[in-house]
């Protein structure tokens, strides 16, 4: 939530943009205190916009205008952005690749979980907004933290290599190209993380709990952008030490011409 500072001058729009609380059932009370704890958001910060926050629905068929059916808890958040200088408007999706625990009948040790399911998800909902096999009727940016690795070589314990590669085919299928950010838009991890091949140019966006941003290894945040739009925005991860910030994260500046 921002600090309170500079409350004033963030606008997280209606609760119902993000929060899975008003449109989900209630069963999970008695079993959980809350749903989730973290959610995406699409957030205003400047005048130079006016933003139409979607309100978030179940998985129906037909929502209505100001509507986004959603089909993962705590996944997604979308908005239209509206620059005032009379540029075209563009779809904002804020995207969250939540792990999933596999189910208790697979007898499996893998106790963190998967995220490719959660981005799969993601991906459906924001199928809505693809009206046309022509990416170019379409201006969508979606960027967020998607939890996995681009171009890993499956040497990490929790990488699930071939199902998280469908991920980013599955983005490349809709007409939404992958905007990294890649060096040198970024920092690179040194040394190269085992996990990649020695001319990734993946750059960390991530450090754990044992790292800092100076240590800091992997890549887990993107953007896609619909293609043809994507000509017209530049994506930078600001994660050297003296930029990254106070989150486990580092931020992407996306930056849109046009």
């Amino acid at each position: 939530m921002p600090p309170t500072d500079v409350a004033e001058s963030v606008d997280t729009g209606p609760a119902e943009h993000w929060d899975s609380h008003v449109w989900n059932s209630r069963w999970w009370e008695g079993r959980f205190e809350n749903l989730f704890d973290r959610w995406p958001m699409v957030v205003r910060l400047s005048d130079r916009v006016e933003v139409k926050w979607f309100k978030q629905v179940g998985t129906i068929s037909e929502p209505a205008d100001d509507e986004i059916a959603v089909s993962g808890i705590g996944t997604v958040a979308a908005a239209r952005v509206e620059p005032t200088d009379g540029s075209p408007p563009f779809i904002a999706v804020s995207m969250y690749a939540r792990w999933i625990r596999p189910h208790s009948a697979t007898n499996t040790k893998w106790t963190v979980g998967y995220p490719d399911g959660s981005a799969h998800r993601i991906i459906s909902d924001l199928s809505a907004f693809v009206g046309n096999t022509d990416p170019r009727t379409h201006r969508i940016l979606a960027a967020g933290d998607l939890n996995m690795a681009y171009g890993s070589l499956g040497n990490f314990p929790q990488a699930l290599t071939v199902r998280e590669r469908t991920v980013f085919d599955r983005m490349q299928a809709l007409g939404l190209e992958f905007l990294g950010p890649q060096h040198p838009r970024g920092r690179r991890a040194s040394p190269t993380p085992h996990d990649q091949p020695s001319d990734t140019r993946n750059v960390p966006t991530f450090h754990s709990t044992r790292q800092t941003p100076e240590t800091a290894q992997n890549q887990l945040d993107y953007a896609f952008a619909s293609r043809g739009f994507h000509e017209s925005i530049n994506v930078r991860a600001l994660n050297s030490p003296e930029e990254w910030g106070a989150s486990d994260h580092c931020r992407l500046m996306i930056e849109i011409s046009a």
